[in-house]
């Protein structure tokens, strides 16, 4: 049997205790009450009678004397006749007996009153036990309720929870394919982004190819012309010279009139003007100058292309921002040579 089928059955009060032996008792006193009461009755009513006697004297034949007269002799007290002691007697053994009945009744009643003050004491220790009992089982049926209230308040809570959770995690997964499709859409942006800036510089790069040819062709025209006009107030053509000459980036020799370090100088004054920073494989640019024996530089032209525009363009600016070009041992600088230039790498 389960505890809740247990705690549904009706309460009883325990069984008493003694109840039938103080039940056998009673029955005893008043077996016994009964029987004295009997006995005292029947004892007074056969009280026993009294006993009656006659006494004579004997009076003799004499002549009478003058009785003389003598003064009365004090008379005795007569004894109680016999009949009246018996009966004081009787009164005082039925007083005895009856002052003996009234102690047994006080002491029966007092047994009685005991008796019931036990029975009445039983019947509230039972009371209190029932109420105790009752108050035990209000208590844990009330500890049961709580206790399955909190149960279920625990496993709300926990669905709740679970719910929350699957909450975050959902909404969490939702984040992460924002944020991955924002970051695909951010690549997408930036490939295009850069596309278009590549496009941009590649743009920029031939337009600054194609006008930094300009430019030259411009300044060389301008050189030109200046070369004439000195060349003219000269009186001859002896100042220019058609050396050749080869090095490395940043490099160049005069002709046969070129002391042997000066290709080192030229390098020394045009490598740092040097501004690329795309591919160096492969990449090779012959540069043609003309300068006045001062080493103003007259013209700059490219006379053997690499076969990119962008770093030929790079090669000729780095030329003209070279000018003015060094001087040889005599300080002079030689009236025209050339310049191989290599990006560095």
């Amino acid at each position: 049997m389960s505890r809740e089928q247990r705690s549904n059955r009706p309460v009883r009060p325990p069984s008493e205790r003694g109840t039938w032996r103080a039940f056998v008792l009673a029955l005893v006193m008043h077996a016994l009450l009964g029987f004295f009461l009997y006995h005292g009755i029947q004892w007074q009513n056969s009280t026993p009678e009294g006993a009656e006697a006659e006494l004579w004297t004997a009076v003799p034949d004499t002549p009478l004397p003058t009785p003389t007269p003598t003064p009365p002799a004090p008379v005795a007290p007569a004894p109680p006749p016999v009949p009246d002691e018996q009966a004081d007697i009787a009164l005082q053994e039925k007083k005895r007996q009856q002052q003996q009945q009234a102690a047994r009744e006080a002491q029966l009643a007092e047994q009685q009153r005991q008796l019931k003050q036990q029975q009445e004491a039983e019947a509230k220790r039972q009371q209190q036990l029932a109420a105790d009992q009752a108050a035990q089982l209000a208590a844990q049926k009330a500890a049961a309720a709580a206790k399955l209230k909190q149960q279920q308040q625990q496993q709300a809570d926990k669905l709740k929870q679970q719910q929350l959770a699957d909450q975050q995690k959902q909404q969490q997964l939702q984040k992460q394919q924002e944020l991955k499709e924002q970051q695909e859409q951010a690549d997408k942006q930036a490939q295009a982004d850069a596309q278009k800036k590549a496009d941009a510089q590649k743009a920029a790069k031939a337009k600054a190819a194609a006008q930094a040819s300009a430019d030259a062709k411009k300044l060389d025209q301008e050189r030109r012309q200046r070369l004439s006009q000195m060349q003219g107030m000269a009186g001859g053509d002896s100042s220019s010279s058609n050396g050749l000459g080869k090095s490395g980036a940043g490099s160049g020799s005069g002709g046969n009139a070129t002391s042997p370090g000066y290709a080192d100088k030229v390098k020394r004054r045009v490598g740092p003007n040097i501004v690329w920073g795309g591919e160096t494989t492969g990449l090779e640019t012959v540069v043609a100058v003309r300068c006045a024996p001062t080493g103003t530089l007259l013209s700059a032209t490219i006379r053997h292309s690499s076969g990119n525009d962008a770093w030929d363009a790079a090669a000729l600016r780095a030329v003209q921002r070279s000018d003015p070009m060094p001087q040889d041992t005599d300080g002079k600088t030689p009236g025209s040579f050339t310049i191989t230039l290599r990006p560095a790498g």
